[in-house]
C-alpha cells in the first residue's frame, strides 16, 4: 500500500506517543487545532504538544509579514522533536523549504491529512488507499478548492496518464505500440 500523509500522520504520532516527543504544528484553522489539542489529549495522552499556531490564511508571498522569525522563535524556543506542517500545497513546501535551516527540528508536510485523523474530513474507503486514488477521493470531496491545484501543480502527470491511456487504448490494439 502506498504511504499517504494520511498513514505517515497515524503513524508517526503512535511513535512520538510512545517516546514521548514533542509536536509542534503550524498550519489550520483555530477551530481545527483545537479538535487537534482535543484529540491528541484524548488519544495520546502521554504526547507532550510543544505547540499549535494558526498562521493567517494568505498567499506564499505574503506570508513573511513580519511574523516569520516571531513564529521561528517561538517553535524553536519550544524544543519540539518534530513539526507537522499543514498550511497545504504547494504553500507548505515552500515554507518548508524557507525555514531550512531556522527551524531546529524535522518538518513534515502533512497537508490535509491532520483534519482526516481528527474526524473534521473521511478518508478514502480501503480499495482507494490501496490502488493510490485517495487523491480522487479528496478530489471529490472539495472539487471547489481542489480542482484547480490538481489542474495547474499535476500537469505532467495528466499528460503521462493521458499519453499512457491513448497508447493502450488505440496504439496497441491497431498494432502501432508494444503492450508492456
Amino acid at each position: 500500500m502506498a504511504e499517504t500523509s494520511s498513514s505517515i500522520v497515524a503513524s508517526e504520532v503512535d511513535q512520538f506517543a510512545s517516546h514521548a516527543g514533542d509536536w509542534w504544528d503550524p498550519g489550520g484553522s483555530e477551530a481545527m487545532l483545537e479538535k487537534t489539542r482535543d484529540y491528541l489529549k484524548k488519544f495520546y495522552p502521554g504526547l507532550a504538544i510543544a505547540g499549535l499556531h494558526s498562521p493567517p490564511f494568505v498567499s506564499y508571498s505574503d506570508i513573511n509579514n513580519g511574523t516569520e522569525e516571531k513564529i521561528i522563535n517561538t517553535i524553536n524556543s519550544s524544543l519540539p522533536s518534530i513539526v507537522f506542517v499543514i498550511l497545504g500545497c504547494p504553500k507548505q513546501e515552500k515554507w518548508m523549504a524557507a525555514m531550512r535551516g531556522r527551524i531546529n527540528a524535522v518538518m513534515i508536510g502533512v497537508g490535509g491529512a491532520l483534519p482526516v485523523m481528527i474526524g473534521e474530513k473521511k478518508r478514502a474507503p480501503k480499495w482507494m488507499q490501496n490502488n493510490g486514488l485517495e487523491w480522487l477521493f479528496r478530489l471529490m470531496q472539495e472539487p471547489g478548492r481542489l480542482f484547480k491545484r490538481y489542474m495547474t501543480t499535476n500537469k505532467l502527470f495528466i499528460w503521462i496518464v493521458l499519453k499512457e491511456y491513448i497508447r493502450i487504448k488505440m496504439l496497441v490494439p491497431l498494432g502501432l505500440s508494444k503492450k508492456t
